[in-house]
């Protein structure tokens, strides 16, 4: 496939590959050269969203983005590994197959829970760098509704075809990423407009969203020792920033950066603000 042809206008498409590796057939992006950095992206997203971040940090490094099983480009194997410790074995695994040995896992929202269970698997222990971590439970009522109604949605195989019904609105895609506190110029919002029209990508990620269970994650935070950077935009209303600094205070080696102005999705409102923390801390 010739990502840059066959994806046009797809950030960073010249540095796109495909690998086969089961159960899934990844889509990956690398630049760079040096010590690995691996990206993560949250639940929804793609690698799209590090286009700005990524070249940033591949000026002094080898930098390495994935899309998680179903979501973006990758094809997933089975629908039935969309858990957190199911997909962060198989990220591990492919890891492991492609030889690298990530410094620090880099993780957006719920890519940043991921990225603390690979450091449990990883060695050597990676350093992790979580961006709006969503390290936290639904509160109140959302807490048992929220779960089961992902989980309806999920089994029912008309749901992406309800959801994406109509194409993808640029209306309905600003409405939803101003929901998170955050402000993307037009041609962020045609990305994100793209996914959220995807059948496919809308699926998976309500597959992962069922499948989410954070407790045990949340239960094991005092004993993961990697050095933890957690980065939050403090007009996040999508996971607020309290929810850092709850998890950083329960860990060995955690502290946390706070980006005023920003919300959600701050390292793509503002990828050098984000650069700055993440190369001050491997630093």
């Amino acid at each position: 496939m010739d990502w840059a042809r066959d994806l046009p206008g797809w950030p960073h498409s010249a540095h796109s590959r495909r690998v086969a590796h089961p159960p899934h057939r990844w889509h990956l992006q690398e630049m760079g050269e040096g010590e690995t950095l691996l990206l993560i992206h949250g639940a929804g997203g793609s690698t799209h969203s590090w286009r700005g971040l990524m070249p940033l940090l591949a000026r002094r490094r080898h930098v390495v983005a994935l899309d998680l099983p179903g979501q973006g480009f990758t094809q997933a194997g089975t629908k039935s590994r969309c858990s957190l410790p199911l997909m962060s074995d198989d990220i591990a695994a492919l890891t492991e197959a492609q030889g690298w040995r990530p410094v620090a896992v880099i993780g957006h929202s719920a890519g940043a829970a991921i990225a603390l269970e690979l450091a449990r698997r990883l060695a050597p222990q990676p350093r992790v760098v979580g961006l709006n971590a969503a390290l936290g439970n639904f509160e109140g009522v959302a807490g048992w509704l929220f779960p089961m109604l992902a989980k309806a949605l999920a089994l029912n195989p008309l749901s992406a075809s309800m959801l994406t019904m109509g194409g993808a609105s640029p209306a309905r895609t600003r409405r939803l990423i101003e929901s998170t506190g955050s402000t993307l110029d037009e041609a962020g919002l045609r990305l994100y407009a793209r996914l959220v029209g995807d059948r496919g990508h809308v699926d998976a990620t309500l597959k992962m969203m069922s499948q989410w269970r954070i407790d045990p994650l949340l239960d094991m935070l005092p004993t993961i020792d990697a050095p933890t950077l957690f980065v939050t935009g403090d007009r996040d209303t999508a996971v607020p920033p309290a929810t850092s600094d709850r998890a950083a205070a329960r860990m060995p080696q955690a502290e946390v950066r706070h980006l005023p102005g920003l919300g959600h999705l701050a390292h793509e409102e503002d990828p050098e603000a984000a650069a700055a923390e993440i190369e001050a801390f491997l630093a």
